[in-house]
């Protein structure tokens, strides 16, 4: 079918025919659900963040006729327990997680589909475990290397300047030089007092900056519940861990997928994943489909950058049959 043909919209909404919760070990509690063809084609939906959680509106990326659609919140985020428990809580187990996911619910192969830090987890994922990889559509590339870090405390100020002085400003001025360390040390202390602001602040700082037209109907301060702690507290986690891999790890290790189907969905306009990123991706992958568009930033419900991720999952009908 011709590319032009394919549906750009999101699909309906549904609702999950199946869900569950999953020990992982220690602590944490894995929530999990299907939605769509109980006998379709695996797709396993990875959210952003790390901390932001799945939402009801990442079903419709995927004709519920066709694909098996699996959702899960990752640990300490969403509907996974303890919330925005940071113990126990690594890109490696992560991927474990993962595969002891696919192994629960009897999935022999899977269409990954990523966004931002979903779209690290796909890799990362995808390097491990290549032979359970049916496809990748990515979005929104970030592969977690200390330049897209250091961009995202500092250098989205160069677009967003009120946005970052109302981010920075929330630490002392003597704190403002090591924006990472100040605000970890306030979104692991236990007490509400302390942490909800710097979560907050943080959340706030993330959302203006991800639409390249800032969406009117989004109040900037109406994440002040466990959605913005969870979030922040697990990026800033994550971030002073150099998310747990080596620089450009990824990178390096891609010609371990280069042989699967995969789209690349890229917003020119990107200030929180700058589109550098998915341009070297592209580079090493070039039997990956890359799509630029012209007028989008980050987010993934942004009109541009959803009609193409609906494309991509279309096509990769034919691909991955």
């Amino acid at each position: 079918m011709d590319a032009r043909h394919y549906r750009t919209d999101l699909f309906p909404e549904i609702e999950p025919f199946a869900t569950g919760r999953l020990p992982l070990g220690g602590p944490h509690v894995m929530y999990w659900e299907q939605a769509g063809n109980p006998r379709g084609t695996p797709v396993l939906f990875l959210h952003g963040g790390p901390g932001a959680g799945a939402a009801a509106a990442h079903r419709r990326f995927f004709d519920p006729r066709y694909y098996r659609i699996v959702i899960f919140d990752q640990r300490g985020c969403g509907r996974s327990t303890p919330h925005g428990d940071v113990s126990d809580n690594s890109t490696q187990q992560l991927i474990a997680d993962v595969e002891a996911l696919r192994r629960h619910l009897n999935i022999q192969k899977w269409l990954l589909f990523g966004g931002s830090w979903g779209s690290t987890l796909a890799l990362a994922y995808g390097i491990r475990f290549p032979e359970r990889c049916a496809g990748f559509v990515l979005r929104g590339i970030f592969l977690g290397t200390k330049r897209e870090v250091d961009w995202f405390l500092y250098g989205m100020g160069t677009f967003f300047p009120e946005a970052w002085r109302n981010f920075a400003e929330v630490l002392p001025e003597a704190e403002r030089s090591d924006l990472l360390k100040g605000y970890h040390h306030r979104l692991v202390d236990p007490d509400p007092s302390v942490h909800m602001p710097a979560a907050i602040a943080w959340s706030r700082y993330e959302t203006v900056c991800s639409n390249l037209i800032p969406r009117p109907e989004e109040p900037l301060a109406t994440a002040i519940d466990n959605a913005a702690l969870a979030l922040a507290r697990i990026e800033a986690h994550y971030f002073v861990n150099n998310v747990f891999l080596e620089d450009d790890e990824l990178m390096r290790n891609v010609n371990r997928v280069r042989s699967i189907p995969a789209v690349i969905v890229q917003g020119r306009y990107d200030m929180v994943c700058p589109i550098v990123t998915a341009d070297g991706l592209a580079r090493l992958w070039p039997e990956a489909k890359y799509v630029i568009i012209p007028d989008a930033g980050h987010s993934a419900m942004e009109p541009g950058i959803r009609a193409a991720l609906v494309r991509a999952t279309e096509a990769m009908k034919s691909r991955i049959a």
